[in-house]
């Protein structure tokens, strides 16, 4: 075998990867993009009305959010960032603080009866969208209120 035969091969194999990567790979970097993000619970500390949700709460809560269906991103004009991070509404929002490697996100989380807006905030940057998650929204009503008392 001469040179030219193993560079056509190398060069043949590299091909071969990029035109039809694997789908390790293609999960990968569509989890970088993706609006709505997997948390871990390990990783993550939730709270409501400054107080901390339990372990097994925790757990739970972090699942329903993984869970739910990304319905649509709301549009975030420069300069109007507070309006979406603190909105004028009486909701009160389910924070989410995740930590994981050199990333650290915050999740706000404000609960209405017939979606979830999600404003996740990072670095500078801040982005909004909307979910629909029935378990959500049963998980506010029930278990929040024993929460408190």
């Amino acid at each position: 075998m001469t040179w030219t035969t193993i560079a056509i091969i190398v060069i043949g194999v590299l091909l071969i990867f990029i035109t039809s990567p694997t789908s390790a790979l293609v999960g990968w970097v569509l989890s970088k993009f993706t609006p709505h993000p997997k948390l871990d619970s390990k990783d993550s500390i939730v709270t409501f009305n400054e107080s901390h949700l339990n372990e097994q709460e925790k757990s739970r809560f972090i699942d329903y959010f993984n869970e739910a269906q990304f319905l649509e991103s709301n549009h975030i004009f420069p300069g109007n960032e507070q309006f979406f991070l603190h909105p004028d509404t009486h909701v009160i929002p389910f924070v989410i603080k995740e930590k994981s490697r050199k990333k650290e996100m915050n999740f706000f989380i404000y609960i209405y009866d017939d979606h979830v807006d999600v404003v996740k905030q990072w670095k500078k940057k801040v982005t909004s969208f909307s979910i629909s998650s029935e378990y959500l929204q049963k998980f506010t009503i029930s278990n929040s209120i024993n929460e408190k008392a």
